[in-house]
């Protein structure tokens, strides 16, 4: 049988050689009625002539929509009855009768059915239980969401219509395919199973709607694909994990949707995600968290027009397959690289129309090499000194930089608008920077240098300020050279300790913390724990530079201390050129008096109660002793 393509066009007036059979042995492609006016009893007779034909696809009303046929009388197509129909469409139709039902009775066997530009009274018409596979509905006006149930439904596409704007539940087992852009509807509680009437979805199209409410992370609905809001208003979006259940979902699109994420866990579960449209929404702080982290087969992110100006150096970690992000008409004030290291896959990067006048020190360091394409245009570069090493790099990387010679300076006023190409910034520093600059090192390293030295002088002040008020545990602390350790063992340690009144001194053999630093001890052991410290001075002590070191640190803790004091024992006459080596020592031993060691019954008698006499001066009348330490 012959396949024939025919367009017929009433405004000819076909019924002059339209006649009952006069196709009888061809099967039809295609049959287009054009609508005009006044024109249903031509409709009527085209109809009846095609009586028996198999048509692949009948549109009635298709082309201009200038002349809606008025007062519809469904007579006009009985004739559809007689004829076996796989695609209907009929457009263009006002005042659609109540009881056209009959008809759809009709063409309950086809497998797609069509109604563009018709207002529908009845809604409930749509309930019956029609074999159809697509149902599209378009740019009709409904009193209210028609209660679909159709079993056998695959495919619904119910865009930019008219009327109640309120989504009504609809039973389709067998939808994979719904299309509900561009109505003005509004969902309360949105989305699962429930909704839908299946569990079979992959595509679901909600863009260009009004209030939609997400009550739901999608339960029943996980075999979803394609998922679209952009330019409907989500409420309740970064509450919980809204899209938890969604482990298939491919391509995701909530751009201006009024979201403001706050959730961290925004984007949990959507393991399958390829592409991300979330521009014109805002984020808390204008700052981008670590919200991707699940997102790791990625490929394309756009988060262009959501007032950013700061993001986490780890915000893209997770994305090594990501090739395209969009980051442009946001706030940034900066180009920084460092976020962009593990997008090993990147190829397409735009920053334009930002405020970004230079980087952050980094250029192009942290860039993968995989980048081909990165548009900076559109932004505010400050063409002046300070910034001299990122214009350079602009230069260097102008084989990947889109529309380059586009870019140009917006500072100084001198400079605005010359290309940053044509750019040539001779830079001298001053000599006002060069003098800062120098003597910015210059104090730098004396501060350095006398650190070092008095690194533990500054140590004792510390402890003084910490324990200054803190209680003495020793009576003295003793400074003394190891090979007069025998004196200070059998004769000191002795008469002191063992002595009326005992007093406790602090040894460096006996009471210092074993593991810890010497001078750390000599300074937390001996000073801060002390009322007093002994020197036993001799010539062994003179040329030890160990023990001239504890002498020093003495000096320094008695000017801090209001309750120290410093008590000399000469331990055998000491030669006054070998003393006069350390001056200060010298000086000190001329001005103050200090005790001789003098062995004899009556030297002995004198020396120990002159000690003890000192040791007493300040001693409280509950005392606890005291330690010491040798030097070397």
């Amino acid at each position: 049988m012959p396949l024939l393509n025919l367009s017929l066009d009433l405004s000819l007036n076909p019924i002059n050689f339209i006649q009952p059979g006069a196709f009888k042995e061809i099967r039809l492609h295609k049959l287009t009625l054009r609508n005009n006016f006044d024109s249903l009893n031509v409709m009527k007779t085209c109809i009846q002539g095609l009586a028996g034909l198999e048509v692949h696809r009948l549109v009635l009303g298709e082309f201009r929509n200038e002349r809606n046929i008025e007062d519809f009388d469904k007579s006009a197509l009985e004739g559809l009855c007689n004829l076996t129909i796989k695609e209907f469409r009929l457009a263009h139709l006002d005042n659609f009768p109540d009881d056209i039902i009959d008809l759809f009775n009709c063409l309950a066997n086809v497998s797609s059915f069509s109604l563009v530009s018709v207002y529908i009274k009845r809604v409930e018409d749509f309930s019956y239980n029609f074999r159809w596979q697509h149902l599209e509905l378009v740019n009709c006006i409904f009193e209210q969401f028609p209660p679909l149930e159709l079993k056998s439904l695959k495919r619904l596409t119910f865009t930019a219509n008219k009327g109640r704007n309120h989504f009504s539940e609809v039973d389709l087992p067998s939808l994979e395919f719904l299309d509900l852009s561009r109505n003005g509807l509004s969902f309360k509680g949105c989305c699962s199973q429930s909704d839908f009437g299946t569990t079979s979805l992959k595509y679901l199209d909600l863009s260009f709607n009004d209030v939609i409410t997400m009550g739901s992370n999608f339960l029943g609905l996980e075999q979803l694909e394609h998922l679209d809001f952009q330019h409907s208003n989500l409420k309740q979006m970064s509450e919980f994990s809204v899209f938890l259940s969604l482990r298939n979902l491919i391509y995701l699109d909530i751009s201006h949707t009024h979201t403001r994420v706050a959730f961290n866990g925004i984007f949990n579960g959507l393991f399958s995600l390829k592409v991300l449209k979330m521009a014109g929404n805002s984020f808390q702080k204008n700052f981008l968290p670590d919200i991707f982290t699940d997102l790791n087969n990625l490929i394309f992110l756009d988060l262009s027009e959501c007032q950013l100006e700061q993001l986490s150096p780890t915000a893209f970690d997770s994305l090594p397959r990501l090739q395209v992000l969009n980051m442009s008409h946001n706030n940034f004030f900066a180009l920084d690289t460092f976020p962009y290291k593990h997008l090993y896959s990147l190829q397409v990067l735009d920053y334009s129309v930002n405020h970004i006048g230079t980087s952050k020190n980094q250029e192009l360091q942290h860039f993968p090499s995989s980048l081909a394409f990165l548009n900076l245009t559109q932004n505010d570069f400050a063409c002046t000194c300070e910034h001299q090493s990122f214009l350079q790099w602009i230069k260097d990387q102008r084989w990947n930089l889109v529309e380059v010679e586009q870019m140009e300076c917006a500072t100084p006023l001198n400079r605005k608008g010359i290309p940053v190409l044509s750019l040539n910034i001779t830079c001298q520093m001053s000599k006002t920077i060069i003098g800062v600059s120098v003597l910015s090192v210059l104090v730098v390293s004396v501060v350095a240098v006398l650190v070092y030295k008095f690194y533990f002088h500054l140590m004792l002040l510390a402890g003084c300020i910490k324990y200054g008020r803190g209680e003495n545990i020793y009576d003295a602390f003793v400074i003394y050279s190891s090979q007069d350790e025998d004196w200070v063992r059998n004769e000191l340690v002795k008469n002191l300790e063992e002595g009326v009144p005992p007093f406790q001194l602090c040894l460096h053999y006996r009471d210092f913390i074993p593991g810890v630093a010497i001078a750390a001890n000599i300074i937390h052991e001996g000073f801060h724990k002390s009322r007093k410290v002994i020197v036993v001075v001799s010539q062994h002590f003179i040329q030890s530079r160990w023990c001239i070191f504890e002498y020093e640190i003495a000096q320094t803790w008695q000017f801090l201390s209001s309750r120290a004091g410093i008590i000399f024992i000469v331990l055998q006459k000491v030669e006054k050129s070998l003393l006069r080596q350390q001056v200060e020592l010298y000086r000190l031993l001329s001005r103050n008096t200090y005790l001789e060691w003098e062995d004899s019954v009556l030297g002995r008698h004198i020396f120990w109660r002159r000690l003890r006499k000192a040791l007493l001066n300040g001693r409280p009348w509950n005392p606890e002793g005291t330690v010491g330490a040798g030097c070397d």
